[in-house]
């Protein structure tokens, strides 16, 4: 009697991939006709134009010092305006945008890669490495975010490279989290379970069939963390911990405005930072919460809750 047919996991490649191709194309449909993906995207990308562009669109020097002209109100000179020490709040405004963007963008790859690697390696592989990584993740996630970010930039030199790194650290945890309970769930696969049975290596299997599987919301989890990098950097900013004087930030923007006569005669000084802000998280919340509902609209949104990335000072 003839055995039966034993599908490889090379044979089970081509449903798998067809599966995959008609996948991303109901996403791409999706995002197409979302309009907080267009709008997401183009608050983004507006923002990236400018960061890319500041020295031609700046107009004037950011750290130039002007006491003549100090708190002067917007005008065809000054197209928001000049702070305290007479500095132009546009040219600051588009070089903190770099600043913002340069932040999310560095951090979220120090916490990508430390998240996902960790995260692999506990969900594949489970008893007592499962333990220990979860356990850490438990203690990082019990300390207040902005309060873990202050005291590592205290204990340490308040700098950029500082708060990459910092930021990155201190996110590792909640990407370790979700990767980890994606593969759970992937590893159970039969394709997986077929890989492993004909004695394919871990690292290839890892890399060849599980990591594609947590993608999607690894991908929606980096939006929404860059907009709780920009949020935790203007924090630290604002504080004094993070990018220092005379390099402009939009949260050290606010701080020099933060008088109160200030905010009374001249507004400009902060409102048009803190707005900067507050479109910057906008759009990448609404762009991840176009991404999550595109991907997986069943299954991700249960894994990736709204809010999740941001630090506790951000999340509603």
């Amino acid at each position: 009697m003839a055995s039966p047919p034993v599908e490889t996991p090379a044979a089970g490649n081509a449903p798998r991939a067809r599966r995959a191709a008609v996948s991303s194309s109901r996403a791409s449909r999706a995002l197409r006709g979302d309009p907080r993906a267009w709008f997401g995207a183009g608050v983004v990308i507006l923002l990236l134009l400018l960061a890319v562009t500041a020295p031609v669109v700046a107009r004037h020097d950011p750290v130039r010092i002007d006491l003549i002209n100090q708190l002067s109100p917007p005008s065809g000179r000054h197209w928001l305006g000049t702070d305290v020490q007479g500095r132009d709040v546009w040219a600051r405004l588009v070089y903190g945008a770099r600043i913002s963007l340069s932040v999310g963008i560095v951090s979220q790859a120090i916490a990508l890669a430390l998240g996902i690697s960790l995260g692999l390696i506990a969900g594949f592989y489970g008893r007592w490495v499962d333990e220990l990584v979860m356990r850490l993740a438990d203690i990082t996630l019990a300390f207040p975010t902005l309060l873990l970010l202050i005291a590592m930039n205290a204990a340490l030199q308040p700098s950029l490279g500082v708060v990459f790194v910092t930021i990155g650290v201190v996110g590792w945890a909640g990407m370790a989290r979700l990767v980890r309970g994606q593969v759970l769930v992937v590893r159970q696969l039969e394709y997986v379970q077929a890989s492993r049975a004909l004695g394919g290596r871990d690292l290839r299997i890892i890399l060849i069939h599980v990591l594609p599987g947590v993608l999607a919301p690894v991908i929606i989890a980096v939006t929404l963390g860059m907009a709780g990098a920009i949020i935790a950097e203007s924090s630290l900013s604002f504080l004094g911990l993070g990018v220092q004087p005379p390099t402009p930030s939009w949260g050290s923007m606010i701080a020099d405005g933060r008088d109160l006569s200030q905010l009374r005669h001249a507004p400009w000084t902060s409102l048009f930072p803190g707005l900067a802000i507050g479109a910057a998280v906008l759009g990448f919340n609404l762009l991840g919460d176009a991404l999550r509902d595109a991907l997986d609209p069943r299954t991700i949104r249960a894994a990736i809750p709204r809010g999740a990335g941001l630090p506790d000072i951000a999340r509603p």
